[in-house]
């Protein structure tokens, strides 16, 4: 018997004929493609097998959500755990095979758990300049009487060269001032409007702002590993300029072209199921129409549950 779902839960699903219609509208690579064929497309396929017949020097951003190094189930397609050497060479493999298609400003972005983080690490300095790693906190999972809960991912930042975009001041953090300081009567390096005191921080490597998508959100899926659009609008932001080409390569529910879609720059994503790709074409769809994410609003990143932040979402 099919469980009901409660009105409240916006969990997107799609059903056969859904999948269908959807899975329509992506493409699969047969010959080599200039840009402006394969540009805002969804691809089925895997990665290893179609990088190849991507154009050279195209893409201005890549973000990179790979399988990390635990056992997972995929749609019904699993990924094995592997030792240290065997992940390292996996990484290798991918990396050399998406590796003609970056511009020679790139940026690079992977995604990764602290375990995987160790070895993705190590393989990226052999292709990039690392300029820094990304701790975020998930705030969930399960808790581990014999140790430490694991609520924390990282995201490595690296770049094809010295010069790089990167757009600080569009991605700004704003805090609630708890404790204002005045120098001479005059607000210290903080403002006041109708919903109080705040300051709009510059971002640092560890971000505490990150809702994981839950059923109550539009943005969630059935995908095992989706990840918020809020946390891939800040790497798009910083890395890229309006009409530039961001790449997944790993595209899973579509979260990248997603964000990339309604922040303005073009995409191109690579998937290897079906539903996946199909699930994608669906939200891009949505974003199509809705340009709003979660937890971004007036140019600025508001902080996790806070009460501003509740106000102007919804609004």
């Amino acid at each position: 018997m099919t469980k009901e779902k409660s009105s409240r839960n916006k969990t997107i699903v799609l059903d056969k004929d859904e999948v269908k219609k959807y899975f329509n509208r992506t493409i699969k690579l047969e010959t080599k493609k200039s840009p402006e064929e394969i540009l805002n497309k969804t691809i089925y396929g895997d990665v290893f097998e179609c990088a190849n017949l991507l154009p050279d020097k195209f893409v201005d951003l890549l973000v990179v959500d790979p399988p990390y190094n635990l056992d997972k189930v995929f749609n019904g397609t699993n990924f094995k755990k592997t030792n240290d050497d065997e992940y390292r060479e996996y990484t290798r493999d991918w990396i050399k095979s998406i590796l003609h298609t970056l511009k020679d400003n790139a940026s690079i972005y992977v995604c990764c758990d602290w375990k995987s983080s160790m070895v993705i690490g190590d393989v990226l300095q052999e292709f990039f300049v690392i300029q820094n790693r990304i701790t975020w906190q998930r705030e969930k999972g399960r808790g581990a009487k014999s140790n430490w809960k694991n609520s924390m991912e990282d995201i490595w930042f690296a770049t094809m060269s010295s010069g790089y975009t990167f757009n600080v001041e569009d991605v700004k953090m704003r805090r609630k001032v708890l404790a204002p300081y005045k120098l001479d009567g005059k607000a210290r390096d903080w403002k006041e409007d109708e919903n109080g005191k705040f300051r709009d921080t510059y971002p640092s490597n560890f971000w505490d702002d990150i809702s994981i998508p839950y059923w109550s959100m539009a943005e969630n899926t059935e995908h095992p590993t989706q990840k918020p659009e809020k946390l891939i609008a800040k790497l798009i932001l910083a890395s890229s300029n309006k009409g530039d080409v961001i790449f997944d390569p790993f595209l899973g529910s579509g979260t990248t072209s997603v964000v990339a879609e309604k922040l303005g720059r073009k995409y191109i994503g690579i998937d290897r199921e079906k539903e996946y790709c199909a699930l994608a074409e669906k939200r891009l769809e949505h974003a199509e129409k809705d340009k709003k994410i979660q937890g971004y609003t007036d140019g600025v990143f508001w902080e996790r549950n806070s009460n501003v932040f509740q106000k102007k979402i919804t609004k």
